[in-house]
């Protein structure tokens, strides 16, 4: 596998490091969910490896993302705060800083797709965020944001390519090796790389010898493109139910992090994430959403026949649709299911 190579200077050049993360554990103890890690003998059967399921699907508002938004949030300053804070995204950071604000008595506006799953954006208005939508085929989310925020003076929280939101989200993976001890591999979802810098982060401290993966959809694999070519790739619009990996590219925080921490990168099929996301509701009784199992799908279908021994996966959320999944399952389910 390639692993990016690097120099002492340009570690200390990084925008992000372990002191980070720690200090963003700090400020969440007591605030975020320290999620359960679950395992499965039927994985490991199936697997040959030791997995360790970290369970981001169980964090509060559904998804990992509420450790960078509230890490950011709560250092924001008190004229900040008062301004409010703007961000643009397809449901789960959107969440995020919403719960945030609210925790944090900090307004919040969010642009998000219209298209964005209906859950999601029931939840974000639920938790007394205001909502812009937009067309993703005519409009550029961050234009859109961008604009809104001068208007109205808020402060922009991206939802990946900012050094505490990075930070925030490596405490996941902080907590797992915590929790497991030291692993031989790390498996993580990519769309903008901030659960994956900061995760890689935590293990290259944690677990010096985990060989950290990340795994985005086949459809949207500017990522896995950037690693593998060290030059950053696009894509517009991927068309696929991994609707939190829709990024159009690695942020400029996220990918020399992602270069420098991460050892590969893979892409997998809608049709196999189909197939892991029913195996994991049926087998383990866990609720996903189609991004959270990336990871597990690169796994469990095959696309890394070199991982063996213990074996992290982060689960990332759990804020599907079922009214749209059932829909999708039905395609790839027996008739006699």
């Amino acid at each position: 596998m390639a692993l990016a190579a690097s120099t002492s200077n340009q570690v200390n050049e990084l925008p992000v490091s372990y002191a980070d993360v720690a200090a963003a554990a700090e400020r969440l103890a007591g605030v975020a969910h320290r999620t359960p890690v679950m395992t499965s003998r039927t994985v490991n059967d199936r697997t040959g490896c030791e997995v360790f399921f970290k369970c981001e699907n169980l964090q509060r508002m559904g998804a990992f993302k509420f450790r960078g938004a509230y890490n950011a949030l709560s250092q924001l300053a008190p004229e900040e705060k008062q301004r409010g804070v703007l961000t643009y995204s397809s449901g789960n950071h959107a969440q995020a800083i919403a719960l945030s604000g609210k925790l944090l008595d900090i307004p919040t506006t969010i642009v998000m797709p219209a298209d964005a799953p209906q859950v999601k954006q029931d939840a974000t208005r639920g938790y007394g965020a205001k909502v812009v939508l937009y067309d993703r085929a005519e409009a550029v989310r961050e234009q859109v944001a961008q604009q809104i925020a001068q208007e109205r003076g808020a402060v922009v929280i991206p939802p990946y390519n900012h050094p505490h939101v990075i930070a925030g989200q490596g405490t996941a993976a902080k907590e797992l090796i915590e929790e497991v001890g030291e692993l031989d591999y790390l498996l993580v979802c990519c769309g903008g790389g901030g659960l994956l810098s900061g995760c890689a982060i935590a293990a290259h401290t944690l677990s010096p010898s985990c060989r950290v993966i990340g795994v985005e959809p086949a459809a949207g694999d500017d990522a896995t493109r950037s690693f593998h070519t060290k030059t950053l790739q696009t894509v517009q619009n991927p068309n696929t139910i991994a609707d939190g990996a829709r990024t159009p590219a690695l942020g400029s925080l996220t990918f020399p992090l992602v270069l420098h921490y991460v050892h590969d990168m893979v892409a997998v099929p809608d049709d196999a994430l189909l197939r892991t996301l029913f195996f994991l509701w049926e087998r383990m009784k866990l609720v996903i959403e189609p991004t959270g199992a990336l990871a597990a799908t690169a796994l469990l279908e095959g696309y890394l026949p070199q991982v063996t021994g213990r074996v992290g996966v982060l689960i990332s959320g759990g804020n599907v649709d079922l009214r749209q999944i059932g829909a999708l399952m039905a395609e790839i389910l027996p008739a006699d299911r």
